[in-house]
């Protein structure tokens, strides 16, 4: 564990620090506008800090620091040292596929359209990201109508000069010909040059200039040249309804929207340029360190702006919730940018409309993100294998239960049992318990209270005999190969003693998941067990105490609301529900039936004279 430095020996100046472990390794680099305040709350008492934070201390072996003149600066190395070094206690980018851009090589004699991945290189223009391959492509062929600059490679170009021949790409008008001399450098350059406006998003001029010339070529009787322009300004007005106008026309913004849990971040970025969106992307952040709102948006901002963006840094970018150190990041990206950049979290009107716009792209990105990890067949394979060398099983869990509880104040408790068979949800196995035993507030008791009924429910079906048993098995007939409860020691301590009690403990293993820091706590161990964040046996374990957590939710608000809507009219016999309806509706309401005598019942044809002195024998029993 790293010593706390010599009192004194810390500047109270604005740096960056790197905590090393004991080979030397840097295992996390962070920053601060004074060492001195930031360090000190390293070397606190360890129940004080984040359990992340407490491991990485636990883990390091040294700190050291680096002295700069402003924070702006501590920032800029910070980010450089982690790109550097990527030390496995900061945040993780997961960008787990390249997105296409399209580039115009502008140094070039005669410059090339392309579609491109990976690395970018100087010398050529870059438009996009792109969420697929497939819309740019389209564009870029829409676009060739109107401005036929070259796409072929440069093998291909110098074959067709020394042919002296053009390929089909001239002769079907998406291609000037530069290869056979067909258009000079300047000309040509013209058309690059509007290609880069109108990717740029300045559509108005060049739309306007084409109506000029087709209108002047019409005008000179050249019939055949104003319908090439009028076919070019067809393909441009195209083109520029995939581009969708959500901003001023002056307006250049980009746009990131996050959906989160406790252990990753889905981020999607909307590149907004002229008001007009012309570029996306998406990745996933791992929440290797502990971070509040402000620090994720902080972490997201330096993964976007650390290296030369491709589109710029635009003059605002909108965030759902404020970066912790705003000023020093505005002022990080107005040198980026070359003058002022805004970063805000827009509250009313289209830009808070396009914050949830992107938002929900984000969520949608994060539930396929998730979808992917649980729905492979290997990686749940994995996930079961890490479970069982993680918490020492006898064997891979491939039933695992998980238990949670819901109640507002101890009314209308509930249980719920959810169950994972192979690594999948089998929701014809889930089941619901209403808490009988308990009174008031106890989750501790309730947890006993449900795991109780269910395992010896389970007894009860194995010791019956087979000829009792029938041809399909009861409903607790299999035992969980895993019991996971949802909270803290105290929950796993009363689910423990029940199995104990009920003589399963040999049988049935049993492992309790705190929300609140994703710690997974086991019997007779005091700390938690150590299971990787991002792995998949701790998403495994996630999802099914989230799902434990919503199937218990929603048995409780289907109770809650039943007992909002029970009537003074139930329980009657022969009143059902078609014949309620019709008496209030009839009478005025619940109190004027309570307020009716019986003749007057007795007049309402739909109700049978028992009824009617059932209803009356109700209200009135002590006339």
């Amino acid at each position: 564990m790293v010593k706390r430095p010599p009192a004194g020996s810390i500047p109270d100046a604005p740096g960056s620090y790197q905590f090393k472990d004991t080979a030397g390794r840097v295992i996390y680099v962070g920053k601060a506008a004074s060492l001195r305040q930031r360090l000190s709350n390293y070397f606190g008492s360890p129940h004080t800090m984040h359990p992340r934070t407490a491991q990485m201390v636990e883990t390091a072996d040294s700190v050291e620091w680096t002295i700069v003149r402003n924070e702006v600066e501590a920032l800029m190395l910070e980010y450089s040292l982690i790109k550097e070094h990527r030390p496995r206690f900061n945040v993780r980018l997961r960008d787990d596929k390249s997105y296409p851009f399209l580039a115009v090589t502008v140094s070039d004699q005669w410059p090339r359209a392309m579609v491109v991945r990976g690395r970018k290189r100087k010398g050529v223009r870059y438009f996009g990201p792109y969420g697929h391959a497939y819309a740019i492509r389209d564009t870029l062929d829409l676009l060739l109508r109107s401005f036929p600059i070259r796409t072929c490679s440069p093998a291909k170009f110098n074959q067709h000069e020394r042919l002296g021949r053009p390929c089909l790409l001239y002769h079907i008008e998406k291609c000037a010909g530069p290869c056979v001399g067909e258009i000079d450098e300047m000309p040509y350059r013209q058309l690059v040059t509007e290609l880069i406006e109108f990717l740029d998003g300045d559509t108005d001029d060049i739309v306007r200039r084409l109506e000029q010339e087709m209108e002047q070529a019409a005008s000179d009787l050249e019939f055949e040249r104003a319908a090439r322009v009028r076919d070019r300004l067809t393909a441009v007005r195209k083109a520029i309804e995939k581009q969708q106008m959500v901003a001023e026309r002056s307006e250049d913004l980009d746009v990131i929207g996050i959906a989160d849990d406790e252990l990753e971040a889905a981020v999607q970025v909307f590149y907004v340029r002229k008001g007009r969106v012309v570029g996306r992307k998406g990745f996933v952040l791992d929440k290797v360190e502990a971070l509040t709102p402000g620090l994720l948006v902080d972490r997201i901002l330096e993964s976007m702006y650390g290296d030369e963006p491709v589109l710029g840094v635009p003059k605002q970018v909108l965030v759902p919730t404020k970066p912790d150190d705003l000023a020093t990041y505005e002022e990080w990206l107005a040198i980026g940018r070359g003058s002022k950049v805004q970063i805000r979290v827009p509250q009313r009107g289209d830009k808070r409309t396009l914050l949830e716009t992107v938002t929900r792209n984000a969520k949608e990105e994060f539930t396929r993100h998730r979808l992917r990890r649980a729905s492979d067949h290997n990686t749940r394979s994995r996930a079961l294998t890490e479970l069982q060398d993680q918490l020492e099983l006898p064997e891979a869990p491939l039933r695992i239960e998980c238990y949670d509880m819901a109640h507002i104040q101890g009314t209308d408790y509930v249980g719920s049992m959810v169950v994972l068979e192979d690594g999948l949800p089998n929701k014809r196995e889930y089941r619901r318990f209403k808490i009988r035993e308990v009174e008031g507030n106890n989750d501790v008791a309730a947890m006993a209270e449900v795991v109780r009924r269910r395992l010896q429910a389970y007894l009860d079906e194995r010791d019956r005999p087979v000829a009792e048993r029938g041809e399909r098995p009861g409903k607790f007939a299999y035992p969980p190969q895993l019991l996971l409860v949802d909270g803290g020691k105290g929950q796993l301590n009363a689910a423990k003693a029940v199995v104990d009690d009920l003589g399963l403990a040999d049988e049935i293993p049993v492992a309790g998941l705190a929300k609140r820091f994703e710690q997974v706590f086991v019997p007779g161990r005091s700390d938690p067990v150590e299971i990787p964040r991002g792995s998949e046996a701790l998403f495994m374990l996630q999802r099914v105490r989230n799902e434990a957590h919503r199937f218990a939710n929603t048995f409780h608000q289907e109770r809650r609301s039943k007992r909002m809507t029970t009537s003074a009219l139930d329980g009657i016999p022969g009143l059902g529900e078609v014949r309620r309806k019709k008496l209030v509706k009839e009478l005025g309401g619940v109190n004027a039936v309570k307020r009716a005598d019986l003749d007057q019942l007795k007049t309402l044809s739909f109700l049978p004279d028992a009824v009617a002195e059932a209803i009356h024998a109700k209200f009135h029993d002590d006339d």
